[in-house]
């Protein structure tokens, strides 16, 4: 697979642009993301680079607690999503981090399970929050190969873990980015 840390790095840089490009009218406006909307999704992605830097410098979730509750955007989300995202980066990008063990949710699990995690949260956030925008939803095709990579030997446990809508319909023929994004819900 190509290096984790760059497809990481790609896939945040993606989405940050992305959110620089939400208007300041848009912010209210709903996204696929069920009972979110743009304000609150863009928020629920600043808070998971947040989270993704403690848990991969070897915090547990207890030890984060509600410290990442609530608004983290203030009143420059671009700003918040850079620096949140070069937090997320830089742990990731740390000596061994890849093959640390994360205390997440469903973990344990290597700091490589979780970067790759988060490289589909916040690139497939990132087309949600494109999408509920009008900005172009076209995703970088390598991302999306990455995407596939890591999706796919994990599908049915991804697909059951209710984080993702029920997956949709994949046409014949279908490209890439449309297979992904039916895989997991959109």
């Amino acid at each position: 697979m190509d290096d984790l840390n760059d497809v990481h790095r790609k896939a945040l840089d993606a989405t940050g642009k992305v959110i620089a490009g939400v208007a300041a009218d848009q912010w209210g406006q709903p996204t696929l993301c069920e009972g979110w909307d743009v304000r609150q999704l863009a928020n629920h992605v600043v808070a998971g680079n947040y989270w993704a830097a403690e848990l991969a410098a070897g915090k547990t979730i207890e030890e984060v607690g509600s410290a990442l509750d609530g608004d983290v955007l203030g009143d420059d989300a671009a700003g918040s999503y850079r620096k949140s995202a070069d937090a997320a980066a830089a742990a990731f990008a740390a000596p061994g981090a890849l093959d640390a063990p994360c205390a997440v949710s469903y973990g344990p699990v290597p700091g490589s399970i979780y970067a790759g995690h988060r490289i589909v949260d916040v690139l497939i956030h990132g087309w949600d929050l494109a999408k509920a925008t009008g900005q172009d939803t076209t995703l970088d095709p390598a991302l999306v190969s990455a995407c596939l990579r890591i999706v796919e030997p994990q599908l049915e446990m991804l697909q059951a873990s209710g984080a993702f809508a029920p997956a949709g319909e994949v046409p014949a023929g279908a490209d890439s980015q449309t297979k992904l994004l039916a895989w997991l819900g959109r």
